[in-house]
C-alpha cells in the first residue's frame, strides 16, 4: 500500500514521524531505539531525512589548508531498506534536489527501486549551507525538477535521455507545503501557485512545513481547496522541547509562535519547564487537529522522542 492510501482509510488518524540518521560512526541502534519506543502507536510511515556532504578546511602536509567535502550522516537509501526490512513499517527517505547532482539522484533512485523501497519525500533542500561549487553542480533548482526526474524514471527515461526499463513498481511521492508561506515566496498567491504544480504533476499528498497555530493550517487547506488541490495535506507537527527554541524555530522554519505559548516559555526556568510546556501545547494542537478529522498527523521526532511519545500517549 502506498503512503497516500493509508490517508483515504476511515478510522483512526495515521500516526508517522521523521527521523535523522545518526552521525558517522554512531550505530544504527540509534534509529532502532526510536522506533522501538515510538512503534507502539502504529506508525503507518517513516520519514528518513537526507543530507549533503558539507565543507571542511584540514591541513595537508605542506601546511596548506584545502577545502574538503565530509559526509557527516549515513545516506538514506540504507537506513529506508533497513527500517522497511526490519519491522515492515513503510520507509520514506527525503530525496533532495541541492546538494546532489542529477546522476547521483538517478543511483539513490536505482538503488531504492532494488531494495523495494517506492515511496518517497521529494524536497529542494536547504541551500545555505552550500559551497560555490554545490551551487553550479548539475543539480535540479527546484523540487519541482526533481519531479520530473522521478517521474521520468518511473517512465524508464534516465536523466541524460538514454531508457531503460521502467520499474516494476513505480515511485509515489509526497511533497512539502508552507501555510505561513515559504520563505522565498512574494506571497501566498505565489505559494498556492507552486503547491498546486506539485500535485499536479504528480505529489499525491503534502506534508506541512511545522506549525504551532492550527487556525494558519485550517486557512491554508481551505485556500488549497478553493484552487483545486484535493490531495490529502498532513499537518507537520514539532513539540518544543528546549527553551531557545522560542527564537531558533522562527528563525530556522519561519514558523510563528502564538503569543500565548511564547509567554509560557518565556516564564520557563529552564529546558525542562520549556519541554512541558511544549508538550502540553502539542497534545492539545494534536486533539483540535483530530477534532477537525485531519487524515494524519506527522511528527518531527528530531531529538523529541520523548515528548513525541508523551504526545503520542496522550492523543491516540
Amino acid at each position: 500500500m502506498k503512503v497516500s492510501e493509508f490517508f483515504n482509510q476511515t478510522g483512526k488518524t495515521a500516526f508517522s514521524f521523521e527521523l535523522l540518521p545518526p552521525l558517522k560512526g554512531n550505530s544504527i541502534q540509534q534509529i532502532f531505539n526510536t522506533i522501538d519506543r515510538l512503534k507502539e502507536f502504529d506508525p503507518r510511515f517513516i520519514n528518513i531525512t537526507t543530507h549533503h556532504s558539507e565543507n571542511e578546511y584540514k591541513e595537508d602536509e605542506q601546511g596548506v589548508y584545502r577545502k574538503i567535502h565530509i559526509r557527516k550522516r549515513p545516506g538514506s537509501v540504507a537506513i529506508a531498506a533497513a527500517i522497511q526490512n526490519k519491522y515492515g513499517i513503510k520507509a520514506v527517505p527525503h530525496i533532495i534536489s541541492r546538494g546532489f547532482s542529477k546522476e547521483e539522484t538517478e543511483y539513490a533512485l536505482i538503488d531504492l527501486s532494488f531494495l523495494g523501497v517506492t515511496d518517497l519525500l521529494l524536497l529542494r533542500g536547504d541551500t545555505r549551507k552550500l559551497d560555490a561549487d554545490q551551487l553550479k553542480m548539475d543539480s535540479h533548482l527546484h523540487a519541482t525538477g526533481l519531479q520530473e526526474q522521478v517521474n521520468n524514471f518511473n517512465k524508464g527515461i534516465a536523466f541524460d535521455g538514454t531508457t531503460f526499463t521502467p520499474p516494476d513498481v513505480p515511485f509515489s511521492y509526497g511533497m512539502a507545503c508552507y501555510p505561513e508561506k515559504h520563505e522565498e515566496s512574494p506571497n501566498m498567491e505565489s505559494e498556492l501557485y507552486y503547491t498546486k504544480m506539485k500535485v499536479d504533476q504528480g505529489a499525491e499528498y503534502l506534508v506541512t512545513q511545522m506549525f504551532f497555530d492550527n487556525s494558519k493550517y485550517y486557512a491554508f487547506v481551505d485556500r488549497c481547496r478553493e484552487a483545486g488541490i484535493t490531495v490529502p495535506i498532513i499537518p507537520g507537527i514539532k513539540p518544543i522541547h528546549l527553551k531557545n527554541q522560542l527564537t531558533v524555530l522562527p528563525k530556522v522554519f519561519r514558523s510563528d509562535i502564538p503569543t500565548d505559548l511564547e509567554k509560557e516559555l518565556r516564564s520557563c526556568k529552564n529546558d525542562e519547564e520549556a519541554k512541558a510546556v511544549g508538550v502540553e501545547w502539542c497534545i492539545a494542537q494534536c486533539k483540535d487537529l483530530m477534532n477537525h478529522n485531519v487524515p494524519g498527523i506527522h511528527f518531527y521526532a528530531l531529538m523529541a522522542t520523548e515528548s513525541v511519545y508523551k504526545v503520542a500517549s496522550a492523543v491516540y
